[in-house]
């Protein structure tokens, strides 16, 4: 856990008063909502469709207990008694009345954590992997750069107002728990000839039109990582459209122009401030690092017989341990996925008491951390494996022991309809129809690794384009219809799912999946063959047949 120094505790809660002011100029009606607008969203404050939304960081998804508290309290006294975690590693608070924001986000500045740059033109929130620290795949904890990013782009006075938002994440990782490449910039740690750098990809990024990023520096030293992103945020600001607002993202700019001639471009700005004031030496690093507490980890042996007894002895015990728990690099440790996807769930939906809860387990069992997945999961990355039947129980009584991460009914999905005002359809209805369609623990583990992804709208806030499954949804003749994709993958070999065919209404969406999934578990070679390799070894033409065969 990084901790925050006076600096960021007086600027916070400067930031509060500030907008307290603004609300009661708003509310007396000295603003209107259009003057509003620009102050509400530096603070990440949405309108959506039928109230105002505070959107909360959370800096490279790690959160304290006493920070989770904080976001339990908000949830319990301001809003409707639940929060919603985002694949930004952000939360969302859909019901908070404007005259209570300023109470709430003192509350929050109180535990170290805000909503600013959450929303507008500017460099958002940076993310990374939900294991960060703690995976045996990893050269080193990313959050350690996640951070240095988060002070240098915080308030950056050059790029507050970029021509569009700007999302960077980071891996250091073998396996991209980041999806990196669907980024503005992605940052993969890597060591080449014994020393340590970025791999820097650009031009990533979802939406309206879809792209994978392409890597402008195949290795980038440590010490010009501010340098280097300054440059390309200097190249996107200056060249960036403007007068359009659907291609005003960096990944058209890189398309445009092209990869080599965007490079060129950095690379030159690049030669002019690569050895000044941004360039990182070794007492910025230490100065950093130093406020990182990382765990005092006890010794404890790796695999206890007592775990060992516990998983022979409780069959429902062994399929949540198969499922959600992880090797640590640690011995006697574990990392532990929580299910925020139950059956019939909204996906990423946490109650106030759940909070609560998540946090006195945090305290109990996994050193008072808690992490924000990319998939809307909770993480707890440090656990003693001896006290994993323990944890267990705790969580299955708090509803977060469903185990099936990374499989059919773990569906990432954007808010839709139900909440935003740009979506053209449902999300939440039809994931929770999916988790139910799916609800059997065992054909779920036979089906085995599946990623459903939906958005509401062209904006693809769900990511489906990079599901396994996407789903979209679309408006036609006033009604809510979906479009299926299939063969994305938002990891370390991304690909962009391809369209099966025509939009599907709402009423015929979940048998559609469900004809796919039955295509698939006929026509893989076994167990062993994934849904997404079974795809890419006999391409669309019998997914789309048995889709659409019942229409």
């Amino acid at each position: 856990m990084y901790v925050y120094d006076e600096f960021d505790r007086a600027f916070l809660a400067e930031r509060v008063s500030e907008f307290r002011d603004q609300v009661g100029r708003r509310l007396s009606g000295e603003l209107s909502e259009e003057e509003f607008k620009p102050l509400r969203l530096m603070n990440g404050v949405y309108l959506q469709l039928h109230a105002y939304m505070l959107r909360v960081c959370i800096p490279y998804g790690t959160l304290s207990s006493l920070q989770m508290r904080a976001l339990a309290s908000v949830a319990r006294r301001y809003d409707r008694g639940y929060g919603h975690f985002t694949t930004r590693q952000n939360i969302q608070f859909n019901w908070i009345k404007l005259s209570e924001l300023p109470d709430a986000m003192a509350e929050l500045a109180e535990a170290g954590i805000h909503g600013i740059q959450t929303s507008g033109n500017c460099i958002r929130n940076t993310t990374t992997d939900p294991w960060a620290g703690a995976t045996p795949e990893e050269l080193e904890d990313p959050r350690l750069y996640a951070e240095i990013i988060r002070q240098w782009s915080t308030l950056h006075p050059e790029f507050t107002y970029l021509p569009r938002k700007f999302k960077i994440a980071i891996t250091a990782a073998k396996h991209d728990r980041a999806a990196i490449r669907v980024h503005d910039i992605g940052l993969r740690l890597h060591e080449k000839n014994g020393e340590r750098g970025f791999e820097v990809i650009v031009g990533g990024g979802l939406g309206r039109t879809p792209f994978v990023g392409k890597t402008i520096r195949d290795f980038l030293p440590k010490e010009h990582l501010l340098s280097y992103l300054e440059a390309i945020l200097r190249v996107y600001n200056s060249g960036g459209r403007r007068d359009n607002i659907y291609k005003a993202r960096i990944k058209i700019q890189v398309h445009e122009i092209g990869t080599e001639e965007f490079s060129r471009r950095v690379e030159e700005e690049w030669a002019e401030i690569r050895d000044g004031a941004l360039r990182l030496d070794d007492v910025a690093f230490a100065t950093i690092r130093d406020r990182f507490i990382t765990p005092d980890f006890e010794t404890l042996e790796d695999r206890p017989a007592a775990l060992t007894a516990a998983l022979a002895a409780d069959p429902a015990f062994a399929r949540w341990h198969a499922n959600a728990v992880t090797a640590h690099k640690v011995p006697g440790h574990a990392i532990v996925t929580l299910s925020l996807k139950p059956v019939g769930k909204p996906p990423g939906d946490a109650t106030a008491d759940q909070m609560d809860g998540v946090a006195d387990l945090a305290d109990e069992f996994a050193y008072g951390e808690i992490r924000v997945a990319h998939e809307q999961n909770l993480t707890f990355p440090h656990v003693r494996q001896k006290d994993l039947p323990a944890l267990w129980r705790r969580l299955d009584a708090l509803g977060l022991a469903t185990p099936n991460v990374g499989l059919i009914s773990d569906i990432i999905a954007c808010p839709g309809l139900d909440y935003c005002s740009l979506a053209n359809a449902r999300s939440i209805p039809l994931a929770q129809r999916l988790t139910e369609r799916f609800a059997d623990e065992a054909r779920i583990a036979d089906i085995g690794r599946m990623h459903i992804n939906i958005s509401g709208c062209i904006n693809a806030c769900g990511h489906h384009h990079v599901g396994h499954i996407g789903i979209l949804g679309v408006e036609k003749r006033d009604q809510e219809f979906y479009q299926v994709t299939l063969g994305g993958k938002g990891n370390h070999k991304a690909r962009l799912g391809e369209l099966i065919g025509p939009a599907v209404s709402e009423t015929e969406v979940v048998d559609v999946v469900e004809r796919i999934v039955d295509t698939y578990l006929d026509l893989r070679e076994g167990p062993q063959e994934t849904f997404i390799a079974a795809v890419q070894r006999l391409g669309l033409d019998p997914f789309k047949e048995r889709a659409y065969a019942a229409r």
